[in-house]
């Protein structure tokens, strides 16, 4: 993914530009993590959902936030949309699941690795009442 097709103030900043500057999160990585932030444990929101609610880029640049800054936030709450647990970090989001209480698919004997997904039809979060006055 190119910084270009992340909006203006996600892309990181190079060189000596603004040393002043160097910690501070871009503008849309803060709004990205302060939505991550209010999903409530055990519910789970998209890519495209964080970016619809933001009315600002779409899931790959969601997606690049969260790779780049989601650690510090409950990055397991922002998912695929078909459920599949996130590639490399699989085990640690499952431990979080089972701990919130998040609806899962066990997975069938067929299935490669036999993780789990997301249920998604139970597990997703459409913002509810916390949603009034979002960012």
């Amino acid at each position: 993914m190119s910084e270009e097709s992340l909006p203006y103030d996600a892309r990181p900043e190079y060189g000596d530009a603004h040393p002043e500057y160097a910690d501070a999160l871009p503008e849309y990585a803060e709004r990205v993590l302060e939505v991550t932030e209010l999903i409530p444990p055990g519910r789970v929101m998209t890519y495209g959902d964080v970016a619809e609610w933001l009315q600002e880029g779409g899931p790959r640049q969601v997606g690049r936030v969260m790779a780049l800054y989601g650690g510090a936030v409950p990055w397991w709450r922002v998912v695929r949309a078909d459920g599949i647990l996130l590639p490399g970090h699989e085990l640690r989001a499952l431990e979080h699941y089972r701990a919130e209480g998040t609806p899962l698919k066990e997975a069938s004997r067929a299935a490669e690795g036999h993780l789990p997904r997301l249920d998604m039809r139970i597990a997703r979060w459409d913002g509810g009442e916390r949603a009034q006055g979002h960012t």
